[in-house]
């Protein structure tokens, strides 16, 4: 027997959120919601999600910030974007920040299943890989190793690189020497050298540009985190 999949309603209209759950329970879906952006994020973020119906503009984070940060920390979970903008400029905006479909206010449900029906059998055969990571104005291309910070090109060593990405990958936690070792370096233990702080300090100084937002912190006694503070 097939599980029961889930979808994460995020939605701040609670009329539209309403129709959502009602048209999907009725399907056999088992239904999450999420009022605003900042909760949305948090529940995609504990994955165990099928599919996420994401309205463009909401309170808190908006719509494609939203997608931008869950692509850039991996996660492949389908996205189907609801939105009263119908402009050709505004899907392609859609479309690029990760999601995989487009719906315009006002929909038919009849529609928005039989699009779920197909992200769910075009990523059954093809699951998505992330090439680009984004924190921020930061960003990392995965297939040419190019990070670039508020459009200037960072210049980085290879070792810089995966350290780059490992600290993208886990933007907004904290990531101990250890973690980094281990993931990085492949070490095991920790070696007792300074070379972790001298690599950050580095990355740090190519990264946190003067005039530019913070982004990469030391986090005493416990680390690091790549993030802007909020």
């Amino acid at each position: 027997m097939s599980k029961t999949k889930t979808i994460l309603v995020v939605e701040d209209d609670p009329a539209t959120a309403d129709f959502l759950a009602s048209g999907l329970e009725q399907e056999g879906y088992r239904v999450d919601r999420a009022a605003d952006g900042p909760c949305g994020l948090e529940r995609a973020q504990a994955g165990g999600l099928d599919a996420i119906v994401l309205d463009r503009m909401l309170p808190g984070i908006d719509g494609l910030t939203l997608l931008e940060t869950l692509r850039a920390q991996g996660c492949d979970t389908p996205v189907i974007i609801l939105s009263a903008i119908g402009s050709t400029d505004e899907r392609v905006r859609g479309l690029r920040a990760g999601s995989d479909d487009y719906l315009v206010k006002p929909f038919a449900m009849p529609e928005l299943l039989a699009r779920l029906e197909v992200v769910h059998r075009r990523r059954a055969g093809s699951p998505i890989v992330v090439t680009r990571l984004i924190c921020e104005d930061l960003t990392l291309d995965l297939l040419t190793s190019r990070a670039e910070r508020a459009g200037q090109v960072l210049l980085l060593q290879p070792r810089a690189i995966q350290l780059l990405e490992f600290l993208m990958r886990n933007q907004g936690q904290v990531v101990t020497r250890s973690m980094i070792f281990q993931k990085v370096w492949n070490y095991d233990f920790d070696p007792g050298t300074n070379v972790i702080d001298v690599y950050v300090s580095n990355l740090r100084k190519e990264i946190d540009r003067p005039g530019l937002v913070p982004l990469l912190r030391t986090v005493r006694g416990a680390g690091y985190r790549l993030g802007a503070a909020r």
